[in-house]
């Protein structure tokens, strides 16, 4: 049977107003700026908000209740995901093209910076107390926590790029496609199998210890009142992300990414305070020094990035559930600015997050997202055996959180 929250939140229409509001004018002022395209990845982004949000489909709580409690309900719902992605991916990158215009995936050297930077990644999940997307999602939800993890991953972005090309001069593997190197069938067989592995991995593991799943939590709303007000069931949450990052690809020519804007933004305030990031090797590459030259609202990640937090506003306003709390405990705002940090850092270090090392490079057959998903994973389980020390009441087990 399953679980059904038994009160409805009361509804204040002050948050979902504001998030519309900031929505609207930074539409029109994209439009004006930029262009239409840039004013559709904001709204995309403001959906991928929303869904991360209403779905609560959080990558740490989910790799968390696995690793201690063997509850694998959220890590199915990742290979859900990834499953419809790859369905989605792989036939647009292996013609190279979609709708007619170019695309291509996330691919990305493997070796050892992406090891080491996905490991700390990983730690830096459980401590800081979300990824990349559950970091943003939950800022805008209004968890004040996460105003300092995000940060302090902006600062480990920021500090990562000033040496990440000793990182990246470590032995590695080139850029690897399966989709290129065995073609769109083999590459969609190999990884729908790999994703099936890991699901019945899951269910063995839970059934083992609990000796049934764990029910799902139902929503007293149904309908069209449950899409507006949440919570989402996972696998909505899980094809929601698919189809969004797929509409990324086609709008973007690229994949989703959300790291990639903390750097940029870390580098544009330390430049405001005088600091000359611009003779970073780093920073010297050309996309790099165009990001860095260009005002932000140009830069596809960090419109995107503004839109997922103003998704989740939203979406936390229409739950009834948006209030923030400034109280955090001391050794709590420890963990949020060393996570922060150990984010910020890792991901640079790992070209990328869950989202653009993980989720999207998985999803464009690039080796690298399995080497992180296998490297963060062992980093996860370092971070969940910390945690007890900064947070209290982690001595009991928990249910998914959505961060």
């Amino acid at each position: 049977m399953s679980q059904t929250l038994s009160m409805a939140p009361e509804r204040k229409f002050g948050a979902p107003l504001f998030a519309l509001l900031l929505l609207v004018a930074g539409a029109l002022f994209l439009q004006a700026q930029v262009g239409a395209r840039q004013v559709l990845l904001l709204l995309l982004g403001a959906a991928l908000g929303l869904t991360l949000y209403h779905a609560a489909f959080g990558f740490t709580s989910a790799w968390r209740v696995f690793i201690r409690d063997r509850r694998g309900a959220g890590l199915r719902a990742q290979m859900v995901m990834l499953a419809l992605a790859v369905l989605l991916f792989f036939p647009a990158l292996g013609a190279g093209s979609l709708f007619g215009q170019p695309v291509v995936g996330l691919v990305a050297p493997a070796g050892v910076s992406v090891i080491f930077g996905a490991f700390i990644f990983g730690i830096g999940m459980q401590l800081g107390g979300g990824c990349a997307s559950g970091t943003l999602f939950t800022v805008g939800g209004g968890n004040a926590r996460m105003l300092v993890t995000l940060a302090f991953f902006i600062c480990g972005s920021l500090i990562a790029t000033h040496h990440v090309d000793w990182w990246f001069a470590l032995p590695s593997l080139p850029p690897i496609s399966i989709v290129q190197s065995f073609g769109v069938g083999p590459a969609l067989g190999l990884s729908l199998c790999l994703f099936a592995l890991i699901a019945v991995l899951t269910l063995t593991l839970e059934k083992r210890r609990h000796g049934s799943l764990e029910a799902p939590v139902a929503s007293e709303h149904q309908g069209w009142r449950r899409l507006l007000r949440g919570p989402w069931p996972l696998v909505w949450g899980a094809v929601a992300l698919a189809l969004l990052n797929f509409a990324t690809l086609a709008l973007a020519g690229r994949p989703w990414g959300i790291t990639s804007a903390f750097a940029l933004w870390g580098a544009k305030v330390a430049s405001g305070l005088g600091v000359d990031v611009g003779s970073w090797v780093f920073w010297q590459g050309a996309a790099n020094a165009k990001a860095l030259a260009a005002p932000v609202w140009q830069d596809i990640t960090s419109v995107m990035d503004i839109g997922i937090v103003l998704g989740a506003l939203l979406a936390a306003g229409l739950a009834g559930r948006f209030a923030p709390n400034l109280r955090i405990p001391t050794r709590s705002l420890v963990a949020a600015v060393i996570g922060g940090l150990l984010l910020g850092y890792g991901s640079r270090l790992a070209y990328g997050c869950n989202i653009g090392a993980y989720f999207s490079g998985i999803a464009s057959g690039s080796l690298h997202g399995w080497l992180w998903l296998v490297a963060a994973f062992i980093g996860n389980g370092v971070g969940v055996r910390l945690r007890p020390w900064f947070f209290a009441e982690e001595r009991s087990p928990q249910g998914l959180t959505g961060c």
